[in-house]
Order: C-alpha cells, then sequence, then structure tokens
C-alpha cells in the first residue's frame, strides 16, 4: 500500500512538472520587485507568500466563471528564483492532469488585478505578468465639473475687464478735471497760456488786459502826431 501510494505522489510530482515549467503551454511568468516598491518596510518571498499567491489565483478563476471549482491545489508554482520570480499554471480541476486554458487565465486575472496587487501591497509595474498587459486604470475625472472651471475662467476675465474700464475712465476723468483747473487759474492770474492749434502754438487772447495790434497801432503814431 505504501509503495503503491508513493508511485501515485511520484507520477502526480511528474506530471505537474511537465505541466508547469518555463514556457510551458498555458504558463505565465510572473516577476516581483519587492524591494524597489517597498524599501525597507519590503518583506521575504516564502512559503506564506507562496500560498497567498495560489489562493489569490483560485480567488481569480472562481469569481471569474461561477463554474470554476478551481482550489488552492490546483495552482502550480515552478522555477522560483531570490529576485522573485517563478512561473505558474492553472490545471483543471476535474481532470488534475491538464492546464486551464491561458485565454481562461489572462481574463480571470485581468479581472482581479488590483485584488491581486493590493493583497502584496503592488502594483502593476512591480507585480508584473509578463504575457499579461496590464490592465489600465479608469481616468479620474475632477471633482469639480469643467463646465464650472471654464465658466468661472471667462467670468474673471469679464470682471477684470470691468474693473480695468472703471479705473481707466476715472484716471481721464481726473486728468481732465486737473487739465481745466489749471487753465482757471491760469486766467485768474492773468497770465497768457499758450494752446496749440493744428500742431501750430498759439497765444490765446488775454482777456483782461488785451491784446494790441501792432500794425495799428504804428498807423496811430503816424497819423496823430503833429
Amino acid at each position: 500500500m505504501l509503495r503503491v501510494l508513493l508511485l501515485t505522489l511520484s507520477v502526480a510530482a511528474i506530471a505537474h512538472a511537465e505541466l508547469c515549467k518555463p514556457d510551458a503551454q498555458n504558463a505565465f511568468k510572473v516577476r516581483l520587485s519587492i524591494k524597489t516598491a517597498l524599501g525597507e518596510d519590503a518583506y521575504s518571498w516564502d512559503a506564506n507568500e507562496e500560498y497567498l499567491f495560489k489562493a489569490l489565483v483560485a480567488f481569480a478563476m472562481r469569481r471569474y466563471s461561477s463554474k470554476s471549482r478551481t482550489q488552492i491545489s490546483n495552482v502550480l508554482l515552478c522555477n522560483v528564483t531570490d529576485r522573485v520570480s517563478f512561473w505558474f499554471v492553472v490545471t483543471d480541476s476535474s481532470k488534475n492532469v491538464t492546464t486551464v486554458p491561458g485565454s481562461e487565465v489572462e481574463a480571470a486575472i485581468r479581472m482581479n488585478r488590483e485584488r491581486i496587487n493590493s493583497a502584496f501591497l503592488l502594483s502593476d509595474k512591480t507585480l508584473q505578468f509578463l504575457k499579461i498587459t496590464s490592465t489600465l486604470s479608469p481616468p479620474t475625472e475632477p471633482s469639480t465639473p469643467v463646465w464650472l472651471i471654464v465658466f468661472g475662467v471667462v467670468l474673471c476675465l469679464v470682471v477684470a475687464g470691468i474693473v480695468f474700464l472703471v479705473v481707466a475712465g476715472i484716471q481721464q476723468r481726473k486728468k481732465k478735471n486737473k487739465e481745466s483747473s489749471e487753465r482757471e487759474n491760469l486766467e485768474e492770474k492773468g497770465e497768457v497760456a499758450v494752446t496749440v492749434e493744428n500742431g501750430i502754438p498759439c497765444e490765446a487772447l488775454d482777456l483782461k488786459a488785451g491784446h494790441v495790434n501792432g500794425v495799428f497801432a504804428a498807423e496811430d503814431e503816424r497819423f496823430t502826431s503833429l
């Protein structure tokens, strides 16, 4: 009886070795960068971590298909290295001598990728399934709607334009008031203000003192003197 049991175990081990090996049919390679991801908080990869990985793959298979009866024993690991990398396959729970098609395993892993990553505190970059493309996380939507942001920007521009026009109008009015007050002061003092007409400086008429025309003044002196 013992010989039969040992023979059965040896045959199963040989069969498993044939199923799980590098580049075997329906086999996938996994590479973990634990130290790169966690630094000083990195944990060591041991039998407990391997058991957790098998449990998560079995969970992914059962969650992917309600008909699946995958057990932890159906997940085989081989060629485990210290860096850490290994290969794995999922055997058929009904036969246990054939592997589940790689397309089903890939779909199950992609469906539960976040759950697997979070269990090992890793990401798609530090927990790599080399033959399985990474799943893109859904784009994050901003907390504030885009139309509200655009409306706020337009409103700020409108308000800035109104403020600019008001300030410019006030400054222009102050400038005009200052010029008119200076002109009034000059008239009160009897000073002659010089204005510019068509680019030619002209002397304004002094209303208080009057202005003598030189031509008529010369004629009066010539004819009135005796």
